[in-house]
């Protein structure tokens, strides 16, 4: 189990996972290897303080990088910034270095910086005690500082490490309190921006301008230092996050140990059957489980990215058991990493990894973004992340320290991956998105000028930073007509006693938190959002918490609590949903050939969890049981298409196949759609009918998952051509017969997955193309 020489020790991890791949299979799609690439070194600037130097040569750090450098000088001179390179770039110093000596330059300087995970901030902090003077008292305030703590941070702290959370519930609202602090403030950090998208990055692009305003108040004016993975337009990204024109630094310097990236498709299990009889895969748990006590039992320090809460615990289960067949010593050196666990066990978790305690982890995207976990041998990404921006962060996390090392991307059972695998270029050779959020999103901006109104008055001249100016003031006459405002000659006050702030959820998770409590021992095990409740923890729900298995015996909204007892049941359960949707607005309908239409606007959305499945971990489906829970509603944005009667017989298509074929392009379109859009496949959903009452016409739906929309239903109309295109040829190239969840069978569909017409698939995307190819759209 000793370490190989690092020039090969990544190609030779690959050579021992694929020995253990039973007789006859043959997972490997493609394997590409990326080389390594020197660092450029550079003298530190005059600026740094030679006590500075002095500290990160202790820290291992003798010069920095030639990309460092370029921010820090941009940080320094008063200009905004972002850093957009690699994992393991060494982005901190470029912030830690400007930040440092401006607080060693003015003993009352202050800075903030935030971060969207703990762990991250947690991680930062440490590694910033080894650095800086005594003096600035670096802490973090957030929601784990205990409330004795919390003065003090207030009174001494000259760094304080928070997140938009805290940000926005605890800091801005209590400015006052923070007079001191805000009246010296110099810089603020962002760190990982990129993970600001969707609802929660306009969230957060909208808590920038009422930080920016408050800290105007106090007569300070900070520079904003951003870090981020390497996306499109860096500038533009950051600009439209923090409301400042920034500069970019993009050409990554940092040293690079070579990667093999191997892209994994688990096998067709021919023995079983799926739901309608559709051929089941291994599940890419259950194969990243076996790949990970491979490279555990290798020596091998490994890190699993796994979708899902309960995906991370399953893996790491699965993975200790293994191991217990092959040496006692190995399942304690294997755990599970996720969101929802309590402080202390996430605390203890990263400490493990850290001293290298763990040679296995199976985590959540919990641990994605910047904790130091340096020397990693192997990453194993189970199913895609969403982004290229995340799948790279991800397998930047192997050969952190230079060496060589493996990335095994294991493809899920779903359109989306079985098209990446099959397609080694769409995620190797392409360009990383740009991050899309939507700050005038009304159901955003109507709650954040709540919030800033309750900070501070409103005037006419802070308007314009939330956005057009249009925008902003139909909102602020909402408001007013609300209540919740008042229009005075100096201008808008918020009139109630109470704060709007504990009222509006930041991250678009659906409503207050919905904690999972032990019904015989009254013990919290964990918490979900509210708006994902129905979903997760409905009645007879299987939950797990440490890899100890729970079901749901009750779920109480009003309360916010589900009740759980032990049981380990040999299935797990998935949520089905029944969805109907109407158009309440059209902003923009293009016509082709008078067939196809192809439409972007407003629609309400009903959704109704009318039961769940309970599956083997084969993929076996046991049965469906049925749920007795209230509808949901949401109005959000939509990019839906139209094909007429003739166009669908010219197609080929019997009139009884129409709603099958409808019904698998709108899957495969759904599982396609984070390709072109920074967004999840359950970021979004869709729709489908063979005669829409609003259309008239047969109608494929595809909306984005939250109040107003978040940008995602805009992306795939502006790309439609090349977001269709890509549907078309994974539906094509799948090898199933008649449709299965790698092409156009849904995990969520509440409907059974019936009716599915795979072939009438490619028909009607073939349809739609060749009508949009054939003609431009009519004026």
């Amino acid at each position: 189990m000793g370490r190989q020489p690092t020039a090969e020790r990544g190609a030779r991890l690959l050579e021992r996972v694929l020995a253990g791949v039973p007789s006859g299979e043959n997972p490997l799609r493609h394997v590409r290897e990326l080389p390594r690439r020197p660092a450029t070194s550079v003298p530190w600037p005059e600026w740094v303080p030679e006590a500075l130097r002095s500290s990160f040569g202790r820290c291992g750090v003798s010069a920095p990088w030639a990309h460092q450098v370029e921010a820090a000088e941009h940080a320094w001179a008063g200009r905004h910034v972002v850093l957009a390179t690699g994992t393991s770039s060494g982005k901190s110093l470029a912030y830690q270095v400007p930040v440092l000596s401006r607080l060693a330059a003015d003993p009352r300087a202050t800075a903030l910086y935030l971060s969207p995970t703990k762990a991250l901030a947690a991680d930062q902090l440490r590694a910033l005690n080894a650095l800086c003077d005594p003096d600035v008292r670096p802490a973090t305030f957030d929601g784990d500082t205990p409330l004795a703590e919390r003065d003090w941070v207030r009174a001494h702290s000259r760094w304080v490490f928070t997140n938009p959370d805290m940000l926005h519930r605890g800091i801005l609202p209590a400015h006052a309190k923070w007079a001191q602090f805000f009246r010296r403030l110099t810089h603020v950090v962002v760190d990982e921006c990129h993970g600001y998208r969707g609802v929660f990055g306009s969230h957060v692009a909208l808590l920038m301008r009422r930080l920016r305003r408050v800290a105007n108040r106090y007569g300070s004016d900070p520079v904003f230092v951003l870090a981020s993975a390497t996306v499109s337009d860096p500038a533009g990204s950051a600009t439209r996050l923090s409301g400042v024109p920034c500069e970019a630094v993009t050409e990554d310097r940092s040293p690079q140990g070579a990667r093999t990236v191997a892209l994994w498709e688990p096998p067709l299990l021919p023995e079983l059957a799926g739901e309608n009889g559709a051929p089941v895969r291994r599940s890419a748990g259950a194969e990243t489980a076996r790949i990970l006590t491979d490279l555990v039992v290798e020596g091998a320090r490994t890190l699993a990215f796994v979708r899902s809460r309960r995906g991370a615990e399953l893996t790491a289960l699965s993975a200790r058991h293994a191991l217990s067949q092959v040496d006692p010593s190995l399942p304690a050196r294997v755990a599970a990493y996720r969101a929802g666990f309590l402080p202390e066990e996430r605390r203890a978790l990263e400490k493990a990894l850290v001293e290298g305690t763990l040679l296995g982890v199976a985590s959540t995207n919990a641990l994605e973004l910047g904790v130091d976990i340096a020397g990693l041998d192997a990453v194993v990404v189970a199913g895609y992340p969403g982004t290229l921006a995340s799948f790279w962060q991800q397998a930047g996390r192997a050969g952190r320290a230079g060496d060589s090392a493996l990335v095994v991307f294991v493809a899920r059972d779903d359109p989306l991956d079985t098209y990446l695998v099959h397609n080694p270029s769409a995620v190797l050779d392409k360009p990383v998105e740009a991050t899309v959020i939507d700050p005038s999103n009304p159901y955003v901006l109507a709650p954040q000028l709540a919030c800033a109104a309750a900070e501070l008055p409103l005037t006419e001249a802070c308007l314009p930073a939330f956005g057009p100016p249009a925008a902003v003031r139909r909102v602020v006459e909402d408001l007013v007509s609300d209540g919740v405002l008042r229009r005075r000659p100096t201008g808008w006050f918020w009139t109630s006693r109470d704060r709007p702030h504990p009222g509006v959820d930041i991250r678009g998770s659906g409503g207050e938190q919905v904690a999972v409590v032990e019904g015989d021992s009254g013990r919290m095990l964990g918490t979900v959002d509210g708006g994902s409740s129905f979903t997760t923890v409905h009645p007879g729900a299987v939950y797990l918490h440490q890899g100890t298995s729970y079901v749901v015996d009750e779920l109480d909204l009003e309360s916010g609590l589900a009740l759980v007892h032990r049981e380990d049941p040999e299935w797990s359960t998935q949520p089905r949903e029944v969805v109907d949707i109407s158009v309440l607005s059209t902003e923009s309908r293009r016509e082709f050939a008078g067939e196809v239409s192809v439409c972007l606007g407003e629609v309400a959305v009903t959704s109704h969890v009318v039961g769940y499945l309970r599956r083997l971990p084969s993929g076996e489906v046991l049965d469906q049981v049925p749920l007795d829970l209230p509808e949901q509603t949401l109005t959000t944005r939509a990019v839906w298409y139209t094909l007429s009667a003739s166009s669908l017989a010219e197609a080929g298509l019997a009139k009884s196949e129409v709603p099958g074929a409808l019904h698998a392009a709108e899957h495969a379109a759904i599982g396609l759609l984070p390709l072109f859009a920074t967004c999840d496949r359950w970021d979004i959903g869709g729709v489908s009918t063979a005669l829409h009452a609003d259309t008239g016409e047969a109608t494929v739906f595809v909306h984005d998952g939250h109040p107003g929309g978040a940008g995602f239903a805009d992306r795939g109309h502006a790309a439609l051509v090349p977001w269709l295109t890509a549907t078309r040829d994974a539906i094509a190239a799948c090898e199933c017969p008649a449709g299965c969840p790698s092409c156009v069978q849904s995990p969520k569909c509440g409907n059974g997955n019936e009716p599915l017409n795979k072939a009438g698939a490619v028909a009607v995307l073939d349809a739609v193309l060749g009508a949009v190819a054939a003609q431009q759209p009519a004026a």
